[in-house]
């Protein structure tokens, strides 16, 4: 019986080794697997990074082989070699932070006119998918971080170019488009592009109004108009829709009031504008274009139509909506407090400048 216990604590202690033995084998795959991916990300940016470079100092401060310091900072041992001819002092020194600034201006160099790189596009859309950065804080980050100069406009255009649509969805506004009925609009005749207009209009100067539409889903449409530098808001129910005719009409009703004070106009390019010239004969201010896709370009009045939306849901249809109730929303938005204002109303202050 006691020689039966001691074999079984023999086996059980055998058992456990084994276990233990398994149990490190597999955390070391696991630390094997995750470093080679580690690797293979880094080994991706052919761009090193600070915390590389730092890394790489640290290692040949300990005379570490370089096909050794490749491998674990995860790079090819060519890519290091160039880093270390490109990138140390007159001297021969490799000093990582030195060796940092003079990559950052390098690269200040040359990549600001250069397309952008296969490499830079994938990182771009990384932080687009995985990260839901919108285009000015991928712009902003790659500036102030590393020293590229990538337009908004530019990565804007990688979404907008992506046919999947997949990049879209991951942007704060899913990049929703209006769907508008299938064959071609003429371009419209005449127009003045929004880099014609002076530089006076910045939003403080009072006078510049910019134009836009709101539509249901049966395209019913409302015209908004805001004056930019006190967010006054002007708004009507088109009883023709979007055509462009009686829409002027109804934009020099609306503003024919201010006309004294009218400086320009700001819109986008739909087909519904194409009057233009009909505002412009009869009010005597100029009608500008943004670009296209580039609604930033008219912020006052794109930040406005969301307010509106607040009490005029995107699936309501705009038969429902007297122009009482029109004007009763329109009332409730001019009185609303503004901090842009210094929490005035739009009302108090664009009527400081007409009366």
């Amino acid at each position: 019986m006691q020689t039966f216990s001691k074999r079984s604590e023999r086996l059980s202690a055998s058992l456990g080794e084994e276990k233990e033995t398994t149990s490190n084998t597999n955390k070391k795959k696991e630390t094997s697997v995750s470093q080679r991916l580690t690797n293979f990300v880094l080994f991706m940016y052919h761009q090193l990074i600070s915390e590389q470079r730092s890394q790489i100092f640290a290692l040949l401060q300990k005379k570490t082989g370089r096909k050794e310091i490749a491998a674990i900072v995860g790079i090819s041992q060519s890519t290091l070699s160039r880093e270390i001819k490109r990138n140390s002092t007159s001297s021969g020194k490799y000093i990582w932070t030195k060796a940092h600034d003079m990559a950052m201006q390098r690269r200040k160099r040359t990549v600001k006119n250069a397309r952008l790189s296969d490499e830079l596009v994938w990182r771009i859309k990384e932080y687009i998918t995985n990260d839901q950065w919108s285009p000015r804080q991928i712009s902003g980050y790659l500036r102030k971080s590393e020293g590229i100069k990538v337009s908004h406009q530019s990565i804007y255009n990688i979404i907008h170019n992506d046919t999947t649509g997949e990049l879209a969805k991951h942007t704060r506004h899913k990049m929703k488009y209006r769907h508008r009925p299938k064959g071609r609009h003429l371009p419209i005749k005449d127009r003045l592009s929004i880099h014609e207009r002076s530089k006076e209009v910045d939003g403080k100067r009072f006078g510049d109004f910019e134009m836009d539409l709101i539509v249901d889903p049966d395209q019913h449409a409302i015209l908004t108009l805001v004056e930019k530098s006190t967010n006054m808001l002007l708004m009507q129910k088109l009883p023709f829709g979007k055509q462009s005719k009686p829409l002027a009409k109804v934009v020099r009703k609306l503003l024919l009031p201010y006309k004294d004070s009218l400086k320009t106009i700001t819109t986008d390019n739909g087909p519904e504008f194409a009057a233009h010239k009909d505002i412009t004969k009869f009010l005597g201010v100029p009608v500008y274009f943004a670009d296209p896709y580039c609604s930033w370009q008219k912020g006052a009045i794109e930040n406005t139509n969301k307010l509106i939306r607040q009490y005029i849901p995107k699936k309501d249809s705009f038969e429902h909506y007297t122009d009482k109730r029109i004007m009763s929303i329109q009332k409730k938005l001019n009185e609303r407090p503004r901090e842009k204002l210094n929490f005035s109303t739009p009302k108090c202050e664009f009527f400081k400048y007409v009366l």
